[in-house]
């Protein structure tokens, strides 16, 4: 049964997030709240949250003692890692607002996010963050300080301070400041990623954050205080990283393992063996490739795997249409103690409660795979002007939806197909924008930019973005984010995009997954051949072809792949082609492979 909007809202009518933190600390100060792993992996750092809230306490008396007052952005860049919690809890107890941006950001962009948001103080990870900033410094009359946690050596330039000066003042009192913080401040400022135009400023108000966190504690079903480990490695810039490991841990008291980068989160996942772990899509597709590659070397192993993964499968979906029977039951425990336990546990997924990808479309069989293997795995849709989430059935998900609305959110389609949504965790507007604010809430609803479809269950699905489908020359809408979901399922795809936006059919481009095509390498004689070489190689191209045949069958003839160019490079987060997050930038793509793609159309 759903949860309308005033039940939530009664639940934290008041609240802030410093005011449940102090909650927290009072009734669980001693547990253990962030952890970070030696850069040698040999072990780890730990803050108790009693502990965190010293350190917000001395960096608030700090950040005061620099200025900072209620209003003030404080403009936070930095990888993963404990700092960031302090530091952003003591910017929200003097009801500043913590600002953190890309850490790839380059100086041109620092000068745009800085300048626009007003930036009173920066506090920058290193020596390489800071030279960043101090290019542009120049354009940013606000910026009066830096300070700098890891400082280089040597005197460091005027109004550059090291980060630990801030902890030298004397505390506030937590308590004492919780109390003066109002639903209405603004908690973060979380600038879109700027794939449709300029980067926005979401402005996200303490209210939308505890309210959203509300919402999720209820969707997930974890007491008040839960007590979860959960591996933190997104950047804190983006909405869902920071609304799982940063809002949700300081209010339900999650126990947050900061890995630095992304490169390191299977060393992360073998060693913590979390219990809430949120992925991009590609997070996922990763352990799904690495999984399969490893057991292509034996292939009657890998037969044996994939018929029991084919068989759960099939179990699964009667557990979801609640026809399952004692046999099917006891199939599943067998295949899960014979294979898929030994899977989990060696990946790291072996506790893992609750699981969530978000942020692009992921594959239905990828999910299918998973759920098969007793990891549940489920997928979420929101934005950052909806405070994160929108849909998400966790207990109970259809694979190639994104569950139903949240407890205290209305979801509805407009008349064009459009997602929409009402409820406490749609944002405060754009920061300076009142014109973008007012085309995005109408009458109380936000407009997602998204076309759905629900079903008779109340689930919805994703269609596409209305600012991405490809319009072919002859007229005809086609989402690429369904023919570039499909066309990862091939083994030896690891990313593709679509193409054919104003020209006669549809192109791809697709790039090769690093670990598949090595474990292809090997077994076709091929050991030590590069991806470059790989990607044009006949029997790679022969192979993945077929692939694309199989793709295309699912969808209508104007919609197939009519050629393709395989790339032997491997997109990462952060580039020119992806955003952090691993959504593609169309026009980074477009330009990147402009001569590959005007081949395929001659």
């Amino acid at each position: 049964m759903s949860i309308p909007i005033s039940e939530i809202h009664a639940a934290v009518e008041g609240l802030t997030a410093p005011r449940r933190f102090c909650d927290l600390i009072a009734a669980h100060g001693d547990a253990k709240a962030l952890n970070t792993m030696d850069e040698d992996g040999g072990g780890w750092q730990s803050w108790t949250w009693r502990e965190v809230a010293d350190l917000a306490a001395t960096a608030a008396g700090g950040l005061r003692r620099a200025g900072v007052s209620s209003g003030d952005r404080v403009l936070l860049m930095m990888a993963n890692r404990p700092d960031f919690h302090w530091y952003d809890l003591a910017a929200q107890f003097l009801r500043a607002t913590p600002v953190s941006i890309y850490n790839s950001s380059s100086p041109e962009e620092i000068s745009y996010l800085a300048g626009h948001a007003e930036a009173d103080i920066a506090i920058v990870e290193n020596k390489g963050f800071l030279d960043r900033i101090l290019k542009v410094r120049h354009e940013l009359p606000t910026l009066t300080q830096i300070y700098v946690i890891e400082p280089p050596d040597g005197e460091l330039p005027h109004g550059v301070r090291p980060a630990f000066e801030l902890h030298d003042a004397d505390p506030i009192d937590l308590d004492e400041a919780a109390a003066q913080t109002s639903p209405d401040d603004i908690a973060t400022l979380i600038y879109t990623s700027g794939t449709t135009g300029p980067p926005k400023g979401v402005m996200i108000s303490q209210y939308n954050v505890v309210y959203t966190v509300e919402q999720l504690r209820r969707c997930i079903g974890f007491d008040e205080h839960a007590d979860k480990r959960v591996v933190s490695y997104l950047p804190m810039a983006h909405i869902a990283e920071r609304m799982t490991s940063h809002y949700q841990a300081m209010i339900l008291g999650y126990s947050v393992y900061c890995c630095p980068t992304a490169a390191r989160l299977t060393a992360y996942l073998v060693e913590v063996h979390p219990e809430v772990i949120f992925g991009v899509p590609r997070v996922f597709e990763k352990i799904y490739s690495g999984v399969n590659a490893a057991l292509a070397g034996d292939a009657a192993k890998k037969q044996q795997f994939d018929d029991g993964v084919a068989a759960a499968i099939e179990i699964k979906r009667a557990e979801r249409d609640g026809t399952i029977t004692d046999e099917q039951r006891q199939t599943l425990e067998f295949l899960d103690a014979v294979a898929f336990a030994n899977v989990r546990q060696l990946v790291g997924l072996d506790a893992v409660e609750i699981a969530v990808t978000g942020a692009a479309p992921i594959s239905p069989p990828v999910l299918e795979w998973f759920n098969a293997i007793g990891v549940p795995l489920s997928e979420i849709y929101g934005m950052s002007e909806s405070s994160g989430p929108m849909c998400w059935s966790p207990h109970a998900n259809k694979p190639g939806s994104v569950g139903q609305a949240i407890p205290g959110c209305e979801v509805e389609l407009a008349d064009d197909g459009e997602m929409i949504c009402k409820g406490g965790n749609v944002f405060q507007g754009y920061l300076k924008q009142r014109d973008k604010t007012a085309e995005t809430i109408v009458d109380g609803w936000l407009h997602s930019g998204d076309i759905g479809e629900v079903d008779g269950d109340g689930y919805f699905r994703i269609v596409d973005r209305k600012k991405e489908l490809i319009i072919t020359s002859g007229g005809k809408n086609i989402s690429p984010a369904n023919l570039e979901a499909a066309l990862k399922m091939i083994p030896l795809v690891g990313q593709a995009a679509a193409i054919g936006d104003n020209r006669k059919f549809v192109t791809a481009i697709l790039a090769l997954d690093p670990e598949s095509a090595a474990v292809w390498a090997v077994a076709h004689g091929r050991d030590g051949a590069l991806p470059e070489e790989l990607a044009k190689d006949q029997d790679v191209l022969d192979e993945v072809q077929s692939g694309v045949d199989a793709a295309n069958q699912q969808f209508a003839q104007v919609e197939q792949i009519k050629k393709f160019t395989l790339v032997g490079e491997e997109w990462l987060p952060d580039s020119d082609v992806l955003t952090p997050t691993s959504k593609l930038k169309r026009r980074g793509i477009n330009s990147r492979y402009a001569a590959e793609i005007d081949a395929m159309y001659e």
